[in-house]
């Protein structure tokens, strides 16, 4: 049995070097969209608990203890909620 060499010509070399380059831009790609995607999710949850103090503090200005109360509960589940879903997507960005 002879064992057949393939030889490198210019235009195998030019494929070879043209995947390579596509799969270092797929791999700076993939990390560089995980980057984006984690600085969302932190402008995300930044913003709901932005937007939760304001509610709270909105109702609070109130003095009305039932709006109050209500208010902070809201602002509660909404943070919780948030907090879950940020967490969540996280782990699928990472």
């Amino acid at each position: 049995m002879s064992s057949t060499q393939t030889k490198s010509t210019p235009v195998a070399d030019s494929i070879d070097a043209a995947t390579e380059r596509v799969a270092e831009f797929n791999e700076k790609a993939v990390a560089n969209g995980k980057k984006t995607g984690a600085a969302v999710l932190e402008t995300y949850q930044k913003a709901v608990i932005s937007l939760t103090e304001s509610y709270e503090k909105a109702a609070g200005a109130t003095k009305v203890e039932w709006i109050v109360s209500a208010a902070a509960a809201q602002a509660d589940f909404t943070r919780e909620v948030a907090k879950v879903y940020t967490g969540a997507a996280r782990e699928l960005v990472s």
